[in-house]
Protein backbone atom coordinates (compact mmCIF):
# COMPACT_ATOMS: atom_id res chain seq x y z
CA UNK A 1 0.00 0.00 0.00
CA UNK A 2 1.12 3.68 -0.75
CA UNK A 3 -0.38 7.03 0.37
CA UNK A 4 0.04 9.21 -2.94
CA UNK A 5 2.83 11.20 -1.09
CA UNK A 6 5.34 11.32 -4.07
CA UNK A 7 8.90 10.95 -2.73
CA UNK A 8 11.05 11.90 -5.47
CA UNK A 9 10.58 12.37 -9.40
CA UNK A 10 12.86 9.53 -11.25
CA UNK A 11 13.89 8.70 -14.29
CA UNK A 12 13.27 5.66 -16.81
CA UNK A 13 17.39 4.72 -18.32
CA UNK A 14 15.95 1.21 -20.63
CA UNK A 15 13.23 -0.74 -21.15
CA UNK A 16 14.09 -3.96 -22.96
CA UNK A 17 11.73 -6.29 -24.08
CA UNK A 18 10.81 -9.47 -22.96
CA UNK A 19 8.92 -12.33 -23.64
CA UNK A 20 5.48 -11.27 -21.94
CA UNK A 21 6.32 -7.80 -21.23
CA UNK A 22 9.47 -5.69 -20.57
CA UNK A 23 12.27 -4.77 -18.18
CA UNK A 24 12.23 -1.44 -17.09
CA UNK A 25 14.84 0.60 -15.58
CA UNK A 26 14.56 3.60 -13.10
CA UNK A 27 16.74 5.96 -12.01
CA UNK A 28 15.37 5.94 -8.19
CA UNK A 29 17.68 8.92 -6.82
CA UNK A 30 17.08 9.00 -2.82
CA UNK A 31 14.26 6.39 -3.56
CA UNK A 32 17.53 3.82 -3.48
CA UNK A 33 18.03 4.12 0.06
CA UNK A 34 16.83 1.15 1.93
CA UNK A 35 15.28 -0.40 -1.03
CA UNK A 36 15.88 -4.43 -1.57
CA UNK A 37 15.07 -6.99 -4.36
CA UNK A 38 11.42 -7.66 -3.72
CA UNK A 39 10.12 -4.30 -2.57
CA UNK A 40 7.27 -2.74 -4.20
CA UNK A 41 7.45 0.61 -5.71
CA UNK A 42 4.78 2.93 -7.01
CA UNK A 43 5.95 4.34 -10.49
CA UNK A 44 3.95 6.97 -11.56
CA UNK A 45 0.97 4.67 -9.78
CA UNK A 46 1.74 1.31 -10.83
CA UNK A 47 2.96 -0.83 -8.16
CA UNK A 48 5.97 -2.69 -10.06
CA UNK A 49 8.39 -5.20 -7.90
CA UNK A 50 12.24 -4.88 -7.65
CA UNK A 51 13.74 -7.73 -9.84
CA UNK A 52 17.44 -6.02 -9.76
CA UNK A 53 18.91 -3.15 -7.90
CA UNK A 54 22.90 -1.32 -9.17
CA UNK A 55 23.39 1.57 -7.65
CA UNK A 56 20.19 3.93 -7.78
CA UNK A 57 18.79 1.98 -10.74
CA UNK A 58 16.01 -0.50 -10.31
CA UNK A 59 14.85 -3.23 -12.64
CA UNK A 60 11.49 -4.28 -12.85
CA UNK A 61 9.70 -6.78 -14.73
CA UNK A 62 6.05 -5.20 -16.06
CA UNK A 63 3.81 -7.30 -17.76
CA UNK A 64 1.92 -7.26 -21.10
CA UNK A 65 -1.34 -6.83 -19.29
CA UNK A 66 0.12 -3.81 -17.31
CA UNK A 67 1.26 -2.08 -20.66
CA UNK A 68 -2.08 -2.44 -22.11
CA UNK A 69 -3.71 -1.07 -18.80
CA UNK A 70 -1.08 1.86 -17.81
CA UNK A 71 0.53 4.07 -19.87
CA UNK A 72 3.92 2.54 -19.15
CA UNK A 73 3.19 0.73 -22.98
CA UNK A 74 3.68 4.38 -23.86
CA UNK A 75 7.05 5.04 -22.20
CA UNK A 76 10.31 5.77 -23.66
CA UNK A 77 13.86 6.48 -22.23
CA UNK A 78 13.78 9.46 -20.51
CA UNK A 79 10.35 9.56 -19.14
CA UNK A 80 10.24 11.30 -15.66
CA UNK A 81 8.33 8.89 -12.80
CA UNK A 82 7.02 9.75 -9.85
CA UNK A 83 8.16 7.54 -7.24
CA UNK A 84 6.70 6.32 -3.37
CA UNK A 85 8.25 2.97 -1.38
CA UNK A 86 5.79 1.30 -0.06
CA UNK A 87 4.06 2.10 3.57
CA UNK A 88 5.52 0.64 6.65
CA UNK A 89 2.84 0.26 9.82
CA UNK A 90 3.41 2.64 12.11
CA UNK A 91 3.74 5.18 8.82
CA UNK A 92 1.63 8.68 8.93
CA UNK A 93 -0.87 8.95 6.46
CA UNK A 94 -1.00 11.93 4.75
CA UNK A 95 -3.02 11.25 1.74
CA UNK A 96 -5.40 8.27 1.26
CA UNK A 97 -4.59 4.71 0.57
CA UNK A 98 -3.30 3.63 -2.69
CA UNK A 99 -2.98 -0.15 -3.83
CA UNK A 100 -0.86 0.68 -6.75
CA UNK A 101 -3.48 -1.50 -9.00
CA UNK A 102 -4.25 1.15 -11.77
CA UNK A 103 -7.89 0.78 -12.56
CA UNK A 104 -7.73 3.05 -15.82
CA UNK A 105 -6.20 5.90 -18.33
CA UNK A 106 -7.39 9.34 -18.07
CA UNK A 107 -6.60 12.16 -20.42
CA UNK A 108 -5.55 15.58 -19.51
CA UNK A 109 -8.54 17.47 -21.02
CA UNK A 110 -7.38 21.27 -19.76
CA UNK A 111 -4.88 22.75 -17.27
CA UNK A 112 -5.34 26.63 -15.82
CA UNK A 113 -4.25 29.05 -13.25
CA UNK A 114 -7.04 29.05 -10.44
CA UNK A 115 -6.23 31.21 -7.79
CA UNK A 116 -2.29 29.95 -6.50
CA UNK A 117 -3.26 26.89 -7.42
CA UNK A 118 -3.64 24.73 -10.66
CA UNK A 119 -7.06 23.16 -11.75
CA UNK A 120 -6.34 20.00 -13.86
CA UNK A 121 -9.77 18.72 -15.70
CA UNK A 122 -8.90 15.09 -16.35
CA UNK A 123 -11.74 13.09 -18.81
CA UNK A 124 -12.38 9.69 -16.97
CA UNK A 125 -12.05 6.29 -19.06
CA UNK A 126 -14.92 5.73 -21.49
CA UNK A 127 -15.38 2.10 -20.51
CA UNK A 128 -16.39 3.24 -16.80
CA UNK A 129 -13.33 1.17 -15.32
CA UNK A 130 -12.82 4.62 -13.13
CA UNK A 131 -15.25 6.04 -10.54
CA UNK A 132 -14.93 9.47 -8.51
CA UNK A 133 -17.32 11.00 -5.91
CA UNK A 134 -17.47 14.92 -5.78
CA UNK A 135 -14.78 15.36 -2.71
CA UNK A 136 -13.48 11.80 -2.70
CA UNK A 137 -9.91 11.16 -3.33
CA UNK A 138 -8.43 9.46 -6.53
CA UNK A 139 -4.54 9.06 -7.35
CA UNK A 140 -3.45 10.65 -10.69
CA UNK A 141 -0.12 8.98 -11.76
CA UNK A 142 -0.01 8.12 -8.21
CA UNK A 143 -0.24 11.56 -6.81
CA UNK A 144 -3.02 11.65 -4.19
CA UNK A 145 -5.62 14.42 -5.21
CA UNK A 146 -9.31 15.50 -3.99
CA UNK A 147 -11.63 15.49 -7.02
CA UNK A 148 -14.47 17.94 -7.73
CA UNK A 149 -16.87 19.21 -10.39
CA UNK A 150 -17.34 15.19 -11.44
CA UNK A 151 -19.82 16.16 -14.44
CA UNK A 152 -20.15 14.05 -17.91
CA UNK A 153 -17.23 11.96 -17.33
CA UNK A 154 -14.77 14.15 -16.39
CA UNK A 155 -13.63 16.08 -12.75
CA UNK A 156 -11.25 18.21 -11.72
CA UNK A 157 -8.36 18.45 -8.99
CA UNK A 158 -6.87 21.42 -7.82
CA UNK A 159 -2.94 21.21 -8.03
CA UNK A 160 -0.92 23.34 -5.39
CA UNK A 161 2.48 24.80 -6.58
CA UNK A 162 4.24 22.31 -4.06
CA UNK A 163 2.66 19.26 -6.03
CA UNK A 164 3.42 20.85 -9.31
CA UNK A 165 7.40 21.57 -8.37
CA UNK A 166 7.58 17.51 -6.69
CA UNK A 167 6.01 16.02 -9.24
CA UNK A 168 5.28 15.24 -12.89
CA UNK A 169 2.06 16.83 -13.35
CA UNK A 170 4.49 20.04 -14.12
CA UNK A 171 5.43 18.68 -17.85
CA UNK A 172 1.42 17.43 -18.23
CA UNK A 173 0.07 19.07 -21.30
CA UNK A 174 -3.51 18.27 -22.57
CA UNK A 175 -4.13 15.02 -24.34
CA UNK A 176 -1.84 13.28 -22.55
CA UNK A 177 -2.60 9.98 -20.93
CA UNK A 178 -3.07 9.63 -17.35
CA UNK A 179 -2.92 6.22 -14.51
CA UNK A 180 -5.92 6.58 -12.84
CA UNK A 181 -6.85 4.39 -9.35
CA UNK A 182 -9.79 5.32 -7.47
CA UNK A 183 -10.28 5.46 -4.21
CA UNK A 184 -9.99 1.71 -3.02
CA UNK A 185 -12.68 1.62 -0.37
CA UNK A 186 -14.92 3.30 -3.57
CA UNK A 187 -14.03 -0.11 -5.32
CA UNK A 188 -15.09 -2.32 -2.62
CA UNK A 189 -18.82 -0.36 -2.07
CA UNK A 190 -18.95 -0.43 -5.73
CA UNK A 191 -18.34 -4.32 -5.90
CA UNK A 192 -20.53 -5.45 -3.30
CA UNK A 193 -23.78 -3.02 -4.03
CA UNK A 194 -23.49 -3.99 -7.95
CA UNK A 195 -25.99 -7.30 -7.18
CA UNK A 196 -28.55 -4.68 -5.85
CA UNK A 197 -28.42 -2.14 -8.63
Amino acid sequence: MFTGLIEHVGAVTAIQPRQGGVRLAVALGPVAEGTRLGDSIAVSGSCLTVVSLTGDVAEFDVSDETRRKTSVGAWSVGRAVNLERALKVGDRLGGHLVSGHVDGLGRLVDRRPDGGSERFTIALPADHSVRVVEKGSVAVDGISLTTWNCLGGRFSVAVIPHTLAHTTLRDLRSGQPVNLEQDPLGRWVESLAAPWR
